[in-house]
């Protein structure tokens, strides 16, 4: 018998459990991105995500005895090379069939094909009874997709290296409740991000950077979503400079008149949002308004999703 990293017992013969089946969020885009310093002073691209529990990827993984793993839809090429990284990395002789389901739009931001490699890597886990950590489970998803958001921590706030599998700094909670009115910049074009070279931020942006990360940092020790909006304004201001949004302004002068938050972008996708207080008065009748404005300047898609609002009677 062997440990495995998740710290569970593992066996090296063909042993065989149930069918194992794990979800994964999506998110929207990010609150802030860019280069960020670790304790020995390197730098690293890092973001931190934006989770919406609302749209999600399912998946189911049957054991076999061949070494193959067959994905379906069969073009979920990334959900079917983590699926074969984490069986290697637990030790697991043989490989599987992969079933992915996902409510979750492709190619705008809203980290589908994370998602769908996150779900997968959990769904494999289960097969042989073992949980894996979210650390372990964020190293996979980039050695599958070369660069992921931070699903794998589900509502947990962490910055995270999306090219490298680290987390940079755990901020020791969650993010404080949220509205988010959400919707598509762009004509609602999708975006194909790998294809997109890294933006390359000069050094009055990383030392703002620093900044940003500080605000997101006290805004969950204080469940504060002004300061989180604040750092989300400022970071979707930097990521117009590399990769514009048709309206940004427009936008940012409805969010003023409209008390919210902040403006949240998707830093390599079309995704736009609003933040709100959830405990804002009158916010219903007022994300309705803020809706009806945007849809009117143009945008499409618009949405309203709620982020750790457990239970709010919406």
């Amino acid at each position: 018998m062997k440990m495995t990293e998740a710290g569970d017992l593992m066996s090296g013969e063909t042993l065989r459990s149930p069918v194992g089946t794990a979800r994964a969020m999506a998110h929207h885009g990010e609150l802030i991105q860019g280069v960020f310093k670790d304790h020995d002073g390197r730098l690293h691209r890092g973001l931190v995500t934006l989770p919406i529990a609302g749209l999600r990827s399912q998946a189911s993984f049957a054991r076999s005895d061949g070494d193959a793993v067959v994905v379906r839809p069969d073009h979920k090429v990334k959900a079917a090379t983590a699926a074969r990284l984490t069986l290697d990395f637990l030790s697991v002789a043989g490989g599987g069939e992969l079933t992915l389901q996902s409510s979750i739009p492709v190619g705008h931001g809203y980290g589908s094909s994370t998602a769908d490699v996150v779900a997968s890597i959990r769904a494999v886990a289960a097969a042989v009874n073992v949980q894996l950590r979210p650390s372990s489970i964020g190293r996979l998803a980039v050695a599958a997709e070369r660069a992921s958001d931070a699903i794998a921590f589900d509502e947990h706030a962490v910055l995270f290296a999306q090219r490298e599998g680290k987390v940079i700094e755990n901020f020791g909670g969650s993010l404080p409740p949220l509205l988010l009115v959400g919707f598509k910049a762009n004509g609602g074009a999708p975006v194909d991000t790998l294809l997109l070279p890294p933006a390359r931020y000069d050094s009055a942006e990383i030392q703002e950077f620093g900044v940003l990360r500080a605000l997101v940092a006290r805004a969950v020790r204080l469940q504060d979503p002004y300061l989180l909006g604040r750092a989300a304004s400022a970071s979707a201001v930097i990521s117009q400079r590399h990769l514009p949004k048709q309206g940004f302004d427009e936008i940012a002068d409805i969010a003023r008149r409209a008390g919210a938050c902040g403006v949240q972008v998707a830093h390599s996708g079309s995704l736009f949002g609003l933040i709100f207080d959830l405990f804002t008065p009158n916010l219903k009748r007022r994300a309705a308004l803020v809706a009806q404005q945007i849809r009117r300047a143009g945008f499409r898609d618009v949405e309203v999703h709620l982020v750790n609002a457990e239970g709010w009677p919406w």
